[in-house]
């Protein structure tokens, strides 16, 4: 497949410098390392970056680690809520249409991610001109993300508006790609063939992972030292059902020798920290965000490490969180309060599934986990480590991506 030419077209894709990296960074430069020439096409500004780029004229050209970066100069925002976000969904789409102007290279496949959907119009009208591969990929099931969790109502204009091109892109589509395992179910009900769909989970980089960068001093001093540490690191937000877990610290303070530590930032870090102040609580650490390049040196000071998610309809169809396949990696028994479907902590036996919103579940898992022999946490971890390295490895997702967009 060398020579072949990929255009990814993620108006929030990023980098690590620009913000978190994650799915398409990761796996562009796995194309690449297979002969693949890659175009990854982005918005210059997101509310999800760190440092965006500076982009002067109408776009910015990079090449980063091998992948051509273009990045459409747009509109900056207030928040995620802002309406020039959505506004920026339409402009992105008509920015597109000019990439050929841009790009020398003719692609021989287009992919298009969600969750915005707009701009699949504009790659739409690009695999026509270039008559070349379509793939659309779902990573977040929209409109019904915003009727389930967002409270919209089915009858609002632009869900109808969202829901005709959804549906629309799994018709024009030629391949469908999703990184939530049982999302054809989903499909099949907007009436799409289920030969067009492909599951390509997210992963973890190898060249990352096994190569951590050093925390910094005030984060290695700010976590207890001689406890038994239950971790979270993320996104401290409304779907990450974070209360459930201190409401655990709650129930658990007699422990002493539990404590709770929660790293990152995020709209709830304020009422979390007033939900434990309210409760007295000392044995609920926060501590700031770190870099990605840096998790796995932060996992290393955890016991168990914990995720939770919203009790939602919506989970039946599959979850893909960043962090899930790197607290897997780094060999920890993990605490999933989640009632969904493509439960990888079930799946590979690497730690406890208990019901989302369960507050007591939750306590109930990471004291037995604290009760249990080293040696049976430890093996715990073994096995999600292990079903990492057998499922979860960006090289290998790479090659199964470049089938599917490729194959003829």
């Amino acid at each position: 497949m060398s020579n072949k030419v990929v255009w990814i077209i993620n108006q929030y894709a990023s980098t690590p410098d620009v913000g978190m990296g994650g799915r398409h960074f990761y796996l562009s430069r796995e194309l690449v390392k297979q002969g693949l020439t890659v175009y990854v096409i982005a918005s210059s500004y997101t509310h999800l970056h760190r440092d965006p780029p500076e982009v002067k004229d109408k776009h910015l050209e990079q090449v980063i680690d091998g992948v051509n970066y273009i990045w459409l100069k747009m509109p900056k925002y207030s928040d995620a809520h802002s309406k020039q976000r959505i506004l920026n969904w339409f402009l992105f789409a008509w920015k597109l249409l000019a990439l050929g102007k841009i790009i020398r290279d003719r692609p021989d496949a287009i992919l298009f991610s969600s969750p915005s959907l707009v701009g699949f119009l504009g790659a739409r009208a690009l695999s026509k001109r270039f008559r070349c591969k379509l793939a659309f990929e779902v990573r977040d099931i929209w409109p019904l993300t915003f009727i389930k969790i967002g409270g919209f109502s089915k009858k609002h204009p632009f869900i109808i508006f969202m829901q005709f091109i959804e549906r629309y892109a799994y018709k024009r589509a030629d391949v469908v790609i999703s990184n939530l395992k049982n999302a054809v179910e989903h499909m099949m009900l907007q009436k799409m063939h289920p030969a067009k769909f492909s599951w390509i989970p997210n992963g973890v980089s190898f060249n990352e992972v096994q190569s951590p960068d050093l925390l910094p001093l005030n984060v290695i001093n700010s976590i207890p030292k001689d406890k038994f540490i239950v971790g979270y690191t993320g996104t401290l937000g409304v779907a990450n059902a974070l209360e459930y877990f201190v409401d655990a610290a709650d129930q658990l303070k007699s422990i002493s020798d539990i404590c709770f530590v929660m790293v990152g930032d995020g709209k709830e870090r304020s009422t979390l920290e007033s939900q434990v102040i309210d409760k007295k609580l000392d044995n609920v650490v926060f501590i700031e965000s770190v870099k990605k390049s840096q998790v796995q040196s932060l996992l290393k000071c955890f016991d168990v490490c914990y995720i939770g998610w919203r009790d939602e309809d919506i989970y039946k169809y599959g979850i893909a969180p960043n962090k899930l396949p790197e607290y897997m990696y780094a060999e920890k028994p993990i605490v999933h309060s989640f009632s969904g479907g493509g439960d990888y902590v079930i799946e590979s036996g690497c730690g406890l599934t208990v019901p989302a919103e369960d507050s007591q579940a939750i306590a109930i898992a990471i004291k037995k986990l604290y009760c249990l022999k080293n040696v049976d946490r430890l093996e715990m971890g073994r096995k999600g480590h292990e079903f990492v390295l057998n499922n979860l490895e960006y090289g290998d997702l790479a090659h199964k991506l470049s089938e599917v967009l490729l194959r003829y």
